[in-house]
């Protein structure tokens, strides 16, 4: 009887650890012609316009994150990456602890592609 009732405990944390689980962050990559530093400061003043609180952002690692002050928290974090002279953007998204599908920041891209003038 003990035995069974351990291996029902064993099963229930089980469990609840599966439900604790999220989606690893898929990131969303274009690249750019505009410089990196250019890239950055640009994505980071988009990420503002849109109403995201910057949490944390370093130019010289090319890393920021951003948070929409309602519920459910959205959380942006992007990457930019110098890539000779051009850039490289990642960027993934995460609403709560859920990570955003990567084909929901197609729009945020595309924006900035229009900011640095690269849209076709």
């Amino acid at each position: 009887m003990k035995a069974l009732v351990r291996l029902g405990g064993v099963a229930l944390l089980l469990a609840l650890a599966g439900c604790a689980t999220t989606a690893p962050l898929e990131p969303r990559e274009l690249r750019f012609q505009a410089s990196s530093e250019r890239t950055f400061r640009e994505a980071v003043d988009l990420m503002v316009a849109q109403g995201y609180v910057i949490r944390h952002a370093d130019l010289a690692l090319g890393r920021a994150e951003g948070a929409l002050a309602r519920w459910p928290e959205y959380r942006l974090l992007l990457q930019v990456d110098d890539q000779g002279g051009a850039s490289r953007v990642s960027v993934s998204a995460l609403r709560g602890s859920t990570a955003l599908a990567p084909y929901l920041l197609d729009p945020w891209l595309v924006e900035l592609q229009q900011r640095l003038g690269e849209a076709p």
